[in-house]
């Protein structure tokens, strides 16, 4: 069996399970590819909103070996999961703060790390859109879901070219005027915060915008998300900070390689 990545700390969000734009193999090739000590879920990772108005026919079998993938983890090497809500996964409010099992389902939390502080919160907290007009804010996602269609269109095509995938809707978005003002107002915010919270960084997700920088000496990191950009944030053993993006090409490597080690198990038990 090939070897996977260690990592103390990985960090998924806005994944949006149940959303046809989700790309639900490839983020359980990732987790596949990887293990760690804990494992943030940075909300949006199941897009309630969109089960809700579609129905639940829409959670696939798929979905459900995301999860079964996270059990594993938890059972092989005792990964702590943290599920911080987001606003598409609101459900949880009910249930927040829970504890059980290796399981933490919170609203937002500090995490520390080589005497660091980092505030995390999925982020949706400053949307003003989302937080005190969800109408609007589930029109303009209405928006957004035909922008992914036209991604999931174009890369397509692209894929028949032989081409690799390319987030045409984050383009699209880097073109607007108003979204790159939003993403800068974003982020600044939420600096902010982590200053008042005597944080030396906050972890985020919410914009689908992956970002590893530094604000006023605050470090700004967001994990991305798993319908147009396909990126995580991974903590190395000295507590460095990357966003990692999915590789296709290293998709089919592994799916190759647990192929040929079911056929050597196989060829094993028979001889």
């Amino acid at each position: 069996m090939y070897s996977r990545t260690y990592y103390p700390t990985v960090v998924l969000s806005d994944i949006h399970l149940g959303s046809p734009h989700a790309k639900t193999e490839e983020v359980t090739a990732f987790l596949k590819s990887v293990n760690c000590d804990k494992l943030i879920l940075n909300g949006d990772i199941i897009d309630g909103w969109h089960l809700k108005k579609s129905g639940l026919h829409r959670w696939k079998a798929k979905h459900t070996e995301f999860f079964k993938v996270i059990m594993k983890m938890m059972e092989n090497f005792g990964t702590e999961v943290i599920y911080v809500r987001g606003n598409h996964d609101d459900f949880l409010d009910a249930l927040a703060p829970l504890n059980f099992y290796n399981v933490k389902i919170v609203k937002d939390c500090i995490y520390e790390s080589k005497g660091k502080r980092y505030y995390i919160t999925h982020g949706d907290i400053f949307d003003t859109v989302t937080t005190q007009m969800k109408w609007l804010a589930m029109l303009g996602d209405t928006g957004y879901s035909f922008l992914l269609w036209v991604n999931k269109v174009y890369n397509a095509y692209r894929m028949k070219q032989g081409k690799p995938y390319y987030s045409l809707s984050q383009k699209i978005k880097h073109k607007v005027k108003s979204a790159v003002s939003y993403v800068s107002d974003f982020e600044k915010e939420l600096v902010n915060l982590a200053k008042s919270k005597k944080c030396n960084g906050v972890i985020c997700g919410h914009i689908h915008h992956p970002e590893n920088c530094y604000y006023d000496g605050i470090h700004y990191l967001n994990s991305g998300d798993w319908v147009e950009t396909l990126s995580a944030l991974t903590e190395d053993e000295n507590g460095n900070w990357e966003v990692k993006y999915f590789d296709r090409a290293d998709y089919r490597i592994t799916a190759f390689q647990e192929e040929l080690a079911v056929i050597d198990k196989l060829i094993t038990i028979a001889s």
